[in-house]
């Protein structure tokens, strides 16, 4: 099985190898950030011991980033080394301080997880949600490295459960500890035997709970917000924005819009501006006009900026899946987004409890901002809801280290 695995796991990379050949641009990145990946995948002093922290792209970035800080704090003796597997969060995070080297995980083969952990003199490594490269899980056990797994999600109708999926299951039994993020996924562990488990929640309400007591401010969206109340578009698709255009031309006075686009190319930056009338771009912005709605054309600042909405619109729930909600109700902002939001737990919460609202269409769009906007006790019960939600999420990283600490002393 580890032969077919392995192969499979070869025409995922030629995959991509082809794409960047016809000119993909995150294919291209995928391949060139591996050239010459190996000079960089070695330790510079054989006596030193390093910490191993491998994460899939930023989101799971995010989600390791509490752990990472606490790590360095608790541990400073032991170096850090932080491996992606996409460009979009290497290519972002390529230069973090914390980390003494950042570099691509390798493809996963045999022969390559084995040269990799020999190459470095690892006290532990830690693996961020899903990321289950199993010729890595077993070339640390091999060489005795504990494996601990953060904010680990599992569904029963992943591939891992499926009948033909116990040789996958097996490696399981083969990592130290999972920190997981809720008790469906400790019950799956359990069925499996493996009781090396605690729920300790999702790491990510740490991250962004961090960031909204540092509250950073932003003058000049302040200006331009002025005494206006705000409503905040994050991380909008083509398929969000059609339903956003007409009450944007509709809205009251006393409102204004921010909208921070996911593609913030010129083609896309075009394509928004021909639908809007009255706005203005960030990277252009002269407060001495009084604009309706202001589109960001900048990357960076829509975890921070959400402190000025009344409530948000979160984006890509028309498309493959709604982008971070946490980002938007740390700052006890309700939310709004399509349908694509079952696989994400703080999500299905909240709309169970009525901090979070599901819309289909334009009219709905409509009648959820319209209640926000009309109703003040409505959008106080749904605020108040947000924020005693992330109240009982934070604490994850506290749990995960009172734990570690009888692994990494």
């Amino acid at each position: 099985m580890r032969t077919l695995y392995t192969f499979f796991v070869r025409c995922y990379t030629g995959l991509i190898l082809i794409a960047a050949f016809f000119g993909n641009k995150k294919a291209i990145l995928w391949r060139d950030g591996r050239k010459n990946q190996w000079d960089k995948l070695k330790s510079d002093n054989p006596n030193e011991k390093w910490i191993w922290m491998h994460v899939s792209s930023l989101g799971e970035f995010e989600q390791g980033l509490p752990i990472i800080e606490a790590l360095k704090r608790d541990y400073p003796q032991y170096k850090l080394l932080l491996t992606f597997f996409s460009p979009s969060g290497y290519e972002v995070k390529k230069d973090f301080p914390l980390a003494d080297k950042v570099a691509y995980l390798p493809q996963d083969t045999m022969e390559n997880a084995r040269r990799f952990v020999k190459s470095f003199k690892f006290k532990a490594a830690f693996f961020v949600k899903y990321e289950f490269w199993f010729n890595y899980i077993a070339a640390l056990k091999d060489r005795h490295i504990p494996l601990f797994y953060i904010s680990t999600l599992l569904r029963p109708n992943q591939y891992l459960f499926k009948p033909w999926g116990s040789w996958f299951r097996k490696h399981f039994r083969k990592v130290k500890f999972f920190f997981t993020q809720n008790n469906e996924t400790a019950y799956l562990l359990d069925k499996m035997g493996i009781d090396n488990v605690t729920i300790a929640g999702d790491t990510r309400f740490d991250r962004v709970y961090s960031i909204a007591q540092q509250a950073q401010r932003f003058p000049d969206i302040e200006e331009f917000i002025g005494d206006r109340k705000c409503i905040i578009a994050g991380s909008s698709w083509p398929s969000d924005e059609r339903l956003l255009y007409p009450f944007i031309e509709e809205m009251p006075d006393d409102y204004c819009f921010i909208m921070v686009p996911h593609d913030i190319s010129d083609t896309h930056i075009k394509q928004i501006e021909s639908h809007l009338k009255d706005y203005q771009l960030y990277t252009n912005l002269d407060n001495n006009i009084k604009s309706k709605t202001l589109v960001i054309n900048k990357i960076g600042i829509l975890s921070k900026i959400y402190r000025y909405a009344r409530f948000a619109y979160i984006g890509a729930g028309f498309y493959d899946g709604i982008h971070n909600i946490q980002e938007a109700i740390v700052f006890d902002v309700p939310v709004v987004f399509g349908p694509k939001y079952h696989d994400f737990e703080e999500a299905v919460d909240l709309v169970k409890l009525k901090g979070a609202f599901v819309i289909n269409n334009q009219h709905e769009l409509e009648n959820v901002f319209y209640k926000f906007i009309n109703d003040e006790e409505f959008y106080e019960k749904a605020s108040k809801i947000c924020h005693n939600y992330v109240e009982k999420k934070i604490g994850a990283t506290e749990k995960i280290m009172r734990v570690l600490e009888g692994f990494l002393s």
